[in-house]
């Protein structure tokens, strides 16, 4: 066994223990069955699960025993916001989304070896629990005033909507998944964000009431936020997920190019999977080059590998240099380019008129004067070819795949033209 501990810490991925020193021995004489949890409250994962996944790919790594839990029961409840009580999905629903997140967990995960990864399900031993065996099985060791001081509930029941019943049981379905992970693989780890420590220990206390003398324990990695203090996971257009349907590809890989400086090398140390020395040397090429973004790079393209395979990164990194001009445009097949340019300012229009007027309906030059400006100094490109007559049409033999034209203002300001039926 690897010291796992020390790597954790180093990565800034141990937020809190139950016992560290405990903790440290146990995975260090291993390996160690553990546990972490996600519920499908959608129909897919977005990056801030990446924390959790790839942990559990760490972990796994360093030869401990992975048991993924996608809840089929909790996803029915969901684990209580601080804000407002949550949109019940049907059962329906659910079961769907965890076949869709158990897809997109376990090509993360190895399945084959000694520690080979489980995935479970909590509807399992829920499904056929009726209310008055859960109450008195698991309910009964729950005392009130503790769950009141879990944070999300304390603020819930400071508000004016309160919180329902059914929210305020989450802890103990996920206690109840806890022990049941412990009689039946052996489980004694349960990991997970430091925003579930509550239900984290909700889990260890029960087995502690129930398996006297069993040792167990619960590992917490840090809430990732933003350096601007806004949430990690987010664009301006919305939740950044590891579906492709729900994110294209290409927005995920410009997500992780976009980064602000002030993140990345956090970023780069919890999520990539370089060696330590390998990261300082990013860092340090980070602090005397930021304007080369070569870490936002190096962390695009890993991350993009791993959740979308090589050639769909490929694709991308294609894509996003063909846009600024350094390959081919009318290489790249359409549906990366309509994905990449559904990133970018664009127009619709249903015939090809003067260049100068697709500049200003395009948003790349305020007025004709301005366009034909642009033109005449150079700095106006039509599918990354220099324009030289700015009162003169596009031919529709230009346009890219039939549909498209990429327009560019000097070296970074990019729009498309997409043409369509009239």
């Amino acid at each position: 066994m690897t010291d796992i501990v020390d790597e954790l810490k180093w990565r800034g991925l141990f937020a809190q223990s139950t016992d560290e020193d405990a903790l440290r021995k146990a995975l260090a004489d291993g390996p160690v069955t553990f546990y972490c949890g996600f519920d499908p409250t959608a129909a897919s994962l977005h990056v801030g699960h990446l924390v959790q996944v790839l942990t559990v790919r760490r972990l796994q790594q360093a030869g401990h025993r992975p048991l993924a839990l996608v809840g089929g029961a909790t996803g029915q409840i969901g684990d209580p916001r601080p804000t407002a009580e949550r949109t019940l999905n049907a059962p329906e629903t659910v079961a769907n989304w965890v076949t869709r997140l158990r897809s997109q967990i376990e090509p993360f995960l190895s399945f084959e070896g000694e520690n080979a990864a489980v995935m479970v399900n909590n509807l399992d031993w829920t499904a056929g629990l009726s209310a008055i065996e859960f109450l008195r099985d698991i309910g009964k060791h729950f005392r009130v005033n503790k769950m009141l001081t879990k944070d999300s509930v304390a603020r819930r029941l400071e508000s004016q909507e309160g919180i329902s019943y059914t929210e305020f049981s989450y802890q103990l379905l996920q206690g109840m998944d806890f022990l049941e992970l412990y009689r039946r693989y052996g489980c004694t780890l349960q990991q997970g964000g430091s925003d579930q420590w509550g239900n984290l220990t909700a889990g260890i206390d029960l087995i502690h009431r129930l398996e006297p003398g069993a040792e167990v324990h619960a590992l917490a990695t840090p809430l990732m936020v933003k350096a601007d203090g806004t949430k990690f996971g987010k664009s301006e257009s919305g939740a950044v997920w590891l579906d492709p349907e729900m994110t294209t590809p290409y927005a995920f890989y410009q997500f992780w190019l976009n980064v602000d400086d002030r993140d990345i090398s956090r970023y780069m140390r919890i999520l990539s999977f370089r060696t330590p020395a390998e990261l300082e040397e990013l860092e340090k090429v980070t602090e005397e080059r930021p304007q080369a973004r070569t870490a936002q790079r190096a962390l695009a393209e890993e991350l993009t590998t791993l959740v979308h395979g090589a050639d769909q990164c490929a694709a991308v990194v294609a894509a996003s240099k063909a846009l600024f001009g350094q390959g081919e445009l009318g290489e790249l097949d359409e549906a990366t380019l309509g994905a990449a340019l559904s990133e970018v300012p664009h127009a619709r229009v249903t015939e090809l008129g003067p260049l100068v007027d697709l500049l200003v309906e395009a948003g790349l030059a305020p007025s004709k004067s301005g366009a034909r400006r642009t033109v005449k100094e150079g700095g106006a490109y039509v599918n990354n070819v220099k324009a030289v007559d700015g009162e003169a049409a596009p031919a529709r033999e230009e346009l890219l795949h039939g549909r498209w034209l990429v327009l560019r203002r000097g070296k970074k300001n990019l729009a498309a033209i997409e043409v369509t039926a009239g």
